[in-house]
Parts: structure tokens; C-alpha cells; sequence
């Protein structure tokens, strides 16, 4: 249970991180943020593999690389999204 929330506080703060650097908001809070920590773990560990330092089973910089992507793509997407709705 420990290792859950271990994962579940690495992957938030993975997905600020990434929001920050990226400079966009990524929505639905803390939850948005844990869910493109472990989205950006996922896709980055699938264009980069696993290397690096390790906590909670996240190979930091894939994770990190990958949630910069994923928010990028999200923020384009939204940005879309409001464009073609207004």
C-alpha cells in the first residue's frame, strides 16, 4: 500500500514538474498531474527505455521527458478544442 502512494506522489510531482517547464496548466489539478506522471512514465520509458536514477519504479528523466510531451500534446489538443468551439 506505502509503494501505491509512493507512486501515486512521484507521478504528481512528475506532472507538475512537466507542467511547469512546459508552462501550461494541465488540467484537473493534482489528479491531472498524477495521471500525466504516469502517462509521461509510460510514453517515455516507450521512446527512451529505462535508465537513469529510479524512485517508485519511474526511471526519472524518461518520466519526465515523456510527461513534457504528453502535456505539450494535451495543451495542443485543449487549445484546439476551445478554438473550434468558440
Amino acid at each position: 500500500m506505502l509503494s501505491f502512494l509512493w507512486s501515486l506522489i512521484i507521478g504528481g510531482i512528475i506532472g507538475w514538474i512537466a507542467g511547469l517547464i512546459v508552462g501550461k496548466d494541465i488540467p484537473g489539478g493534482i489528479i491531472g498531474n498524477i495521471i500525466a506522471g504516469f502517462i509521461g512514465a509510460w510514453l517515455g520509458s516507450l521512446i527512451l527505455g529505462s535508465w537513469g536514477p529510479t524512485v517508485a519504479d519511474f526511471a526519472i528523466i524518461p518520466a519526465l521527458i515523456g510527461a513534457i510531451l504528453f502535456v505539450f500534446i494535451l495543451s495542443a489538443i485543449m487549445k484546439a478544442v476551445r478554438k473550434t468551439a468558440s
